[in-house]
């Protein structure tokens, strides 16, 4: 495995990149992002993979991981012709990872920032074929949140939109930053940069700042610090000036600041073939020469690396030496299960059974899991065979473990004498024999009153060990974090997991609004204003109460709702979600009669994770 910086689309792996993900041998770099990192591999048949490993970080949130397999599930049903589909994950790993098919063709990015804007036929072909990808992503319940052009590829068949959905896994996670979204600033619609709301509309307006982007070569909201482009995003126009005229209507649309007045996906793309002077037929030549000599690049791609020999005198893992292709020396072939993929040769040369020597032609080497990458892949239930292990009934059919006469296996030297080990095994029995004795002799101790304070302790006497053990069983309160000036529309509701918290219209009814920890209820016909928790329980703290953890724990007059009119600025609510949050909301007031909108306006400080959930 080479060092060798390359400039090309394939990065050599380093000496922390895992060689094996969840079965699959990686072959080389991809690339890297925010989420984390991805490598080229291939299936069993040999078709290339697109392997994303998620970083650590974010492993250890519990509720990421719990997102995560929400968003992988859902994205599992996305099967569209402009989508690269996902093939395998693992979301309960040490290190989450998904693959998917990959794709030989550069970003959007790549290409612009490379070659420059592309021509109107190529911009055309790119709308229509997004935005048709995103009628399957929103057709599965997905709002992309992060379309941008590093997340289309450009193949020679048309464009793929990649990582459909991942970033709301990202969104819950404290290391996404207090108030800070997940998403690329400069391709954020005006809703999503200014409140966090996320509607498919949102894709819509990601669409025509794509469009823009492809065709003038820039973004349409220019460039510059993410703070400066996310106000010119919610509060400016964007710069089309250099937009071909014929495109200029449709992306105008498409950035609308009022999601209501962009057009659907079924229009964008009425429109882009009202535009075009000639049908719009993806092929082989939909892209300038200069992009399509990309493709041809990323085709070249590279094998997987070899596994490196076991070091000597150590006693190979099952998974180093794995049952070869067949072979008169092994009439039992490996089969692939979907998971393990064989590498490249790593020795060759004949063999007699048994004998020392190199492994013979056809035997594969494979590497063991490295850390972080143990968990059995889903086709492998725990307990049971993994790559690189015979099938069982081998042995009957003549197959022999690795180590015990396997054909062309380097069998380990003679195992030395273990003298020390019988020594430490008769000094072990003295010391039983000692223990026994002791057992059953009289305790003097006892009589004077002064007990073993060992003893004491681990029977849960006074002894200070056994307060220490008391001190360390109790977990440590998790810290605060806080949020101000969040404004939560009527019939919207906010879970106290997300970071931050952004209030959502939930798809529950009545005003129960499914799972949300925190809503505020309006009825524009009777006039009822109301908070309540439709996930856990609330309480209206008094004047003299401060709302703190603690305080919200000892309290016991919890409700799961409360009359508006019962709060006013500056009133404390405690709130306990089933799923074992606390919080503290600071009432600050409501929009006011001229105002078109109807919401409230709070603070909020959460606990997550302070008492253990509840089962539902």
């Amino acid at each position: 495995m080479s060092s060798a910086p390359s400039t090309g689309p394939f990065q050599p792996l380093k000496a922390d990149d895992p060689t094996v993900v969840g079965g699959y041998r990686l072959a080389a770099v991809l690339g890297a992002g925010g989420m984390g990192k991805v490598y080229l591999s291939y299936t069993p048949g040999g078709r290339p993979l697109a392997i994303k490993v998620i970083r650590a970080e974010f492993s250890e949130d519990p509720e990421f991981r719990r997102r995560f397999q929400q968003e992988v599930r859902s994205a599992q049903r996305v099967q569209g012709l402009y989508t690269a589909p996902v093939i395998d994950s693992d979301t309960e790993g040490p290190q989450p990872w998904l693959a998917t098919a990959y794709v030989p063709g550069p970003s959007l990015a790549h290409a612009v920032a490379r070659h420059g804007g592309l021509p109107l036929r190529s911009v055309l072909l790119l709308t229509v074929g997004v935005a048709e990808a995103l009628g399957v992503i929103h057709g599965a319940g997905i709002v992309h949140r992060d379309l941008k052009p590093a997340n289309v590829l450009l193949a020679d068949d048309g464009p793929r939109v990649i990582d459909f959905g991942i970033a709301r896994a990202a969104d819950t996670t404290a290391l996404t930053g207090t108030g800070v979204s997940v998403g690329t600033p400069a391709f954020m619609s005006p809703e999503q940069a200014a409140v966090g709301t996320v509607t498919p509309a949102t894709d819509v307006f990601a669409l025509g700042q794509i469009a823009a982007y492809a065709a003038i070569g820039a973004p349409a909201f220019g460039d510059g610090p993410s703070h400066a482009v996310l106000y010119r995003i919610v509060h400016e126009d964007p710069d089309l000036s250099r937009l071909p005229d014929e495109l200029r209507p449709l992306v105008t649309r498409c950035l609308s600041r009022d999601p209501a007045d962009r057009p659907a996906l079924a229009d964008i793309i009425r429109m882009c073939h009202e535009i075009s002077p000639e049908p719009l037929r993806q092929g082989e030549d939909w892209l300038p020469r200069a992009v399509a000599g990309s493709i041809t690049e990323r085709l070249r791609m590279p094998a997987p690396a070899s596994t490196p020999p076991p070091r000597p005198n150590a006693t190979p893992t099952p998974t180093q030496f794995s049952p070869g292709p067949q072979t008169p020396g092994n009439p039992h072939p490996y089969t692939p299960t979907g998971y393990a993929v064989a590498a490249a040769p790593t020795q060759t040369g004949p063999a007699a059974p048994g004998a020392p020597g190199p492994v013979p032609p056809g035997h594969w080497q494979q590497n063991t899991r490295p850390q972080g990458h143990s968990t059995p892949p889903p086709h492998h239930p725990s307990g049971f065979q993994q790559p690189g292990f015979p099938p069982s009934g081998f042995q009957q059919s003549g197959f022999q473990q690795p180590g015990w006469g396997q054909p062309g296996f380097q069998p380990v030297g003679p195992r030395p004498k273990r003298t020390g080990l019988i020594v430490g095994a008769s000094v072990f029995a003295a010391l039983l024999v000692l223990g026994l004795i002791g057992k059953f002799a009289p305790d003097d101790s006892d009589k004077s009153g002064k007990g073993d304070r060992a003893t004491s302790s681990a029977n849960g006497g006074s002894g200070g060990s056994g307060s220490e053990d008391k001190a360390r069983e109790k977990p440590a309160d998790p810290r605060p974090v806080s949020y101000e000036g969040i404004d939560v529309t009527a019939n919207y509701a906010l879970k106290l997991a997300d970071n931050p918290p952004r209030p959502q219209e939930d798809d529950g009814s009545g005003v129960s609004y499914g799972k949300g920890d925190f809503y505020f209820y309006w009825d524009s016909l009777f006039g009822d204003e109301r908070v309540g928790s439709a996930n856990g329980k609330l309480v209206v703290l008094k004047n003299s109460q401060k709302g703190s953890l603690k305080v919200c724990r000892d309290e016991t007059r919890f409700t799961e709702k409360i009359e508006l009119d019962q709060l006013a600025s500056g009133s404390q609510i405690c709130v306990l979600s089933k799923a074992g949050h606390i919080a503290v909301v600071t009432y600050r007031g409501k929009a006011g009669p001229d105002d078109p909108s109807r919401y409230i306006t709070i603070d909020l400080t959460v606990w997550r994770n302070a008492e253990e959930a509840q089962q539902s």
